[in-house]
């Protein structure tokens, strides 16, 4: 499937059942921008820090993420290898569908759990977000502690920043998406190099590279795999981006490089970040002692409560990038899985409005139902473990679907695939599967023992079954019946491009 331009991808995706609703506007450098921002290295790192210092410090901490981000780049290259060949919006949706031979079911599944995966990463993107923002608060003042509705209405107000960036700003994505990552590499250096200038003591290079404790109440083996939440869950937005392809000149190409090129840069980044914050790590009781340690790291390491919020602001707009950019993602999934009937009011949620070129009513979708659950924090303190939690383990559970189809059925679907993984294929494919399989039982787990229903226990489950129910629901009552999946390459058929008369009314 060669394409030289926006009209062979409007061909191209006419061939895989769909017209063109939105503009080809975006380059590959905007793709990985976008990639990179919703991964937020520095950002998501620094506010999952408590995870693996509680499961294992600095062992858990590095090379747990060296681990990840090396399982992070098989399934990333597993993806890519997949969206070359169906280069649309539905991204895993349409994948399961696609290698599963048009089962509806595998279609409707991998739907939910991606739409689910990407409201939950939004969620936790913004939640964490907003408890960065209130934590600034505390380099100036120890015994500020913010309460919960104070969490909770800072989070709404991120999460309104970043949907009215997405409505009125839309022509601006593309450049949003470029600057994330100078901004993110600059940041990096500034912190970095600020903390090994200004710290007053530093660790040893057998405590960065080899030392291993746990403080959780898991047992020792066991508290590594635990605490690589911090990981996983910095590295799992790269296949979201797989729904911006309408949105691409050449998706073919361009789409799969940038997932696969982001999860790279965010692996060195990672690197780069880490090691020097581990040299410099302060006493890891204090830090545990706060809900959001890192503006308090930067405070003690300089020396300087203007220097710590200083940096603080650099990963504060690191959060920007990462908030607005995985809204986009969010309300694009919302409306590709929209336009094939798969949600209830999907003639609303179909809709794109011309006049800021976005689905608006799937943006407010996605918004509203973060703001929602984010009032989960009313109940639990550990409501953002349980946020990232839901957020890993649904969208792995999408990723694993389409790549285990695609190797069960031998891989024939993707045999002349632009980006295609070759000979390693097989491999590649069945290391995804495996890790996937164990990442789902862990990031169910609890981060610390023992377990307290309000603040130690992880809620991932409750909110994943919670849609489950909700989408089990809406099967039995109305998509059994009326919901076939995506189209299936139409054209070839001789029919008419799939498109819901409802997803082309022209806002005004």
């Amino acid at each position: 499937m060669e394409s030289s331009g926006p009209r062979d991808a409007d061909q191209a995706l006419a061939a895989l059942g769909y017209k063109r609703d939105l503009p080809r506007h975006l380059s590959m450098m905007s793709i990985l921008g976008l990639s990179f921002a919703i991964m937020a290295v520095p950002f998501g790192l620094s506010t999952t820090l408590s995870f693996s210092l509680l499961n294992g410090q600095a062992v858990t901490v590095l090379w747990g993420w060296v681990l990840v981000s090396l399982i992070s780049l098989s399934i990333a290259a597993s993806l890519a290898e997949i969206t070359s060949v169906f280069p649309t919006s539905g991204g895993v949706y349409y994948f399961s569908a696609s290698l599963s031979g048009g089962s509806p079911l595998a279609a409707f599944v991998t739907g939910w759990l991606t739409l689910v995966g990407n409201w939950t990463v939004t969620l936790s993107i913004n939640f964490s977000g907003a408890q960065l923002i209130l934590s600034a608060i505390t380099i100036f003042d120890d015994t500020f502690v913010p309460t919960q509705w104070q969490t909770i209405l800072c989070f709404w107000a991120v999460m309104i920043v970043c949907a009215a960036v997405n409505a009125f700003g839309s022509k601006y994505l593309d450049l949003i998406n470029k600057i994330c990552v100078y901004w993110t590499a600059f940041s990096v250096l500034a912190i970095i190099i600020t903390l090994l200038a200004t710290a007053d003591t530093y660790r040893s290079g057998e405590y960065v590279f080899a030392h291993y404790e746990v403080t959780s109440g898991w047992a020792d083996g066991w508290a590594f795999f635990v605490g690589l939440l911090q990981a996983a869950y910095t590295l799992t937005g790269y296949g979201m981006v797989a729904s911006m392809c309408e949105e691409v000149a050449n998706p073919e190409r361009e789409v799969p490089r940038a997932m696969v090129l982001s999860v790279v840069a965010a692996a060195i980044t990672g690197l780069v970040y880490l090691i020097p914050l581990l040299f410099v790590l302060p006493d890891v009781a204090h830090l545990l002692s706060y809900t959001q340690p890192i503006g308090i790291l930067f405070r003690d390491v300089t020396g300087s409560k203007a220097g710590g919020l200083c940096l603080l602001l650099l990963i504060l707009g690191i959060l920007f990038f990462a908030g607005v950019g995985a809204l986009t993602a969010s309300s694009r999934c919302c409306w590709a899985f929209s336009r094939d009937k798969a949600l209830p009011g999907y003639k609303i949620w179909s809709r794109v409005n011309h006049r800021f070129e976005v689905p608006l009513w799937s943006l407010i979708l996605s918004t509203v139902i973060d703001c929602l659950l984010g009032l989960i924090a009313l109940g639990s303190a550990s409501a953002f473990g349980s946020f990232t939690g839901c957020a890993t383990i649904c969208l792995s559970t999408s990723y694993v679907i389409p790549v285990f189809l695609n190797l069960i059925g031998g891989r024939k679907d993707v045999k002349n695939a632009p980006y295609s993984l070759g000979r390693l294929g097989f491999f590649i494919n069945g290391l995804c599967s495996v890790w996937i399989v164990l990442a789902i039982v862990l990031f169910s787990m609890p981060v610390a023992l023992p377990v307290d229903a309000g603040t130690t226990m992880n809620y991932a489950s409750v909110v994943f079954v919670g849609f489950a129910c909700l989408a089990t629901g809406w099967y039995f009552a109305f998509a059994r019946r009326n919901f076939t999946g995506p189209p299936r390459d139409p054209l070839i058929h001789g029919q008419e491009p799939h498109v819901d008369d409802d997803s082309l009314t022209k806002e005004k």
